[in-house]
C-alpha cells in the first residue's frame, strides 16, 4: 500500500530527519513539500525545503505558506535548537529551484480536489496552512483521507509553556480550527516523542547506511544534540517529526488513546491541548468537541530500526 501524502512542514533539523526518511520510504509518496513559519521564518523555511528536495533528488513541488499566526504578532523562532540556518548552522548549499507558485493552502486544495480521499496531510510544523486550506475549501474534511499531526501535549507538560508544545502554541488559533474540522486527526505530541530518547551512536548508523542523507541529519543534529544535552548526564535528541510517517507505514508501532480534543487561545492556556477520553465528562463543551486520536506510547527499539532500515533502502 501507497501512501500519498503531503508533508507540511517548518525544517528544521528533525524536519529534515522525517523528509528523508518519507523520501526513502516505498510505502510513501510524497505529492509536495507545504512550507509554514516555525522552526525559522517561513521564507527560510520555503528555501531549506528546496534544498532537501535537491540534495535527496526529488523534484516535487515546493511551496511557501502562512508566515504569522493566525491572531497576534509574528512569533519568535527556534534559532537556539535549530541554529540560524534550521540545519544546526551546518550551512548547505542553497538550490537554485524554483517555488511553485501557489501558496500552500491552495495546493493542499488543488491536491485534495485531484485526488479526493486518497492523501493524508502529515503536518510537522504549525497548523496555519491547514487551516487556510479548511477556509478556502470548507468541504476539504470529505477530501481528505486523513490528517497526522506532530503536536500537542495531551497527557504530559508542554515544552515552550507549562501546558504547550511548540508546533501547537507557535499558531493556536490556527490549531483550534485544524482540530474542530470533521476530519480523522491523529496527533503525535511530547506525550510519546519524549519517550524515546536518539543516542549519537543512532546517528552514526544512519550516516553508514546511507552516506549522503544520513550524514546530512548527522552533521545537522550536532547543534541539536547540544540542545537536547543540557543538563542531562548523556548525549541525546529527539527526532519529534518523524513519528506520524512512522505510524503511517507501521501504526502497530504506537499506543493510540481516543478521547474529544480542544485547543486553548487564552493568555495562559495558549497552545494547550487538552483531551478528554471516551465517557470522562458529561459536560457538552466536551462530549460536542471533534473526537482525536493521540499517540502515547511508542516501541522504542522497533521505531529506531524502522528509521535504520528505510535510511539504508
Amino acid at each position: 500500500m501507497t501512501h500519498k501524502i503531503i508533508l507540511d512542514t517548518d525544517p528544521g533539523i528533525d524536519d529534515a530527519m522525517a523528509i528523508f526518511f518519507a523520501f526513502q520510504h516505498p510505502e510513501i509518496e510524497v505529492l509536495g513539500l507545504t512550507t509554514v513559519f516555525g522552526n525559522v521564518p517561513v521564507t527560510m523555511s520555503a528555501r531549506n525545503a528546496l534544498t532537501l528536495c535537491e540534495y535527496a533528488g526529488q523534484d516535487i513541488p515546493v511551496t511557501q505558506g502562512v508566515g504569522m499566526p493566525w491572531v497576534g504578532p509574528e512569533s519568535g523562532y527556534a534559532h537556539f535548537v535549530h541554529g540560524d540556518d534550521g540545519f544546526g548552522n551546518t550551512f548547505p548549499e542553497a538550490s537554485e529551484r524554483e517555488l511553485d507558485h501557489r501558496s500552500s493552502a491552495q495546493y493542499i486544495v488543488d491536491m485534495a480536489r485531484k485526488y479526493p480521499g486518497q492523501i493524508t496531510l502529515v503536518a510537522i510544523g504549525p497548523l496555519g496552512n491547514l487551516a487556510l486550506a479548511l477556509r478556502l475549501e470548507p468541504e476539504l474534511p470529505k477530501l481528505i483521507k486523513g490528517v497526522a499531526i506532530m503536536g500537542g501535549a495531551a497527557f504530559v507538560p508542554g515544552n515552550v509553556t507549562p501546558v504547550a508544545e511548540a508546533n501547537i502554541w507557535n499558531d493556536a488559533h490556527a490549531a483550534a480550527i485544524v482540530f474542530a474540522a470533521d476530519w480523522p486527526v491523529t496527533m503525535f505530541g511530547l506525550d510519546v516523542t519524549l519517550k524515546a530518547p536518539f543516542a549519537p551512536s543512532f546517528l552514526d548508523t544512519l550516516e553508514t547506511g546511507n552516506e549522503k542523507l544520513g550524514g546530512f541529519v548527522k552533521r545537522a543534529s550536532q547543534f541539536y544534540i547540544d540542545f537536547y544535552s543540557q543538563n542531562r548526564e548523556e548525549r541525546v535528541c529527539f527526532f519529534h517529526d518523524a513519528y506520524p510517517l512512522a505510524w503511517l507505514v507501521n501504526p502497530e508501532l504506537f499506543t493510540i488513546t481516543r478521547g474529544h480534543a480542544r485547543v486553548g487561545t487564552g493568555e495562559l492556556d495558549r497552545g494547550q491541548t487538552v483531551v478528554a477520553q471516551a465517557g470522562s465528562t458529561p459536560s457538552p463543551l466536551w462530549t460536542e468537541a471533534q473526537m482525536i486520536d493521540v499517540a502515547t506510547d511508542v516501541n522504542h527499539e522497533k521505531l529506531e530500526q524502522l528509521f535504520i532500515d528505510t535510511y539504508a533502502l
